[in-house]
């Protein structure tokens, strides 16, 4: 089972970002020869396809929390809407996190409060939706998703950096 997780997440990895390389305007091409098209820059593009990207990554994370879960269908039938939500509640406010990081402040202060403030947030989503997975989900179960999404990141960390240490140009 490992194996064929870490086959899943190289195959996925090479999915996303497979774009990285054209997505670079000026850059040479990794190539010999230039390519016969001239590469659209356009940023619709490029959200579609790191959108595209997202949803793969979305769906073998999910097949990962899926089986080591081992959910009936009675408990996914009801999990997967809890948890989706719970994905689109952390995602809004990592989105607003990652924007505020993005943007320097005139006075750092306001930003570390800012910074603060959305860790309090993604604290209390995970509170909240704690109390929620426990409704339909026995507490080892709770506990083995949180673990399990751990896990799952930890993994894919340690694949990215493989595979840039493989290909140091990136």
């Amino acid at each position: 089972m490992n194996k064929l997780m870490k086959y899943l997440f190289f195959v996925l990895l090479l999915f996303c970002l497979r774009y990285e390389t054209s997505a670079q305007p000026g850059a040479l091409p990794y190539r010999s020869t230039a390519p016969t098209y001239k590469p659209n820059f356009n940023s619709t593009d490029n959200n579609k396809s790191a959108n595209n990207g997202m949803h793969k990554l979305n769906a073998v994370r999910n097949a990962y929390i899926n089986k080591r879960l081992e959910l009936t269908p009675d408990e996914a039938d009801r999990f997967w809407p809890i948890y989706n939500q719970y994905q689109s509640d952390l995602g809004s406010v990592l989105r607003q996190r990652r924007i505020n990081n993005s943007n320097p402040q005139a006075n750092g202060i306001d930003q570390v409060d800012r910074d603060i403030n959305y860790e309090q947030q993604i604290l209390a989503i995970r509170k909240r939706y704690k109390d929620e997975f426990l409704k339909v989900l026995p507490p080892d179960k709770v506990s083995l998703l949180y673990k399990s999404e751990r896990e799952f990141k930890d993994e894919l960390i340690k694949q990215l950096r493989e595979r840039k240490q493989q290909d140091p140009q990136k």
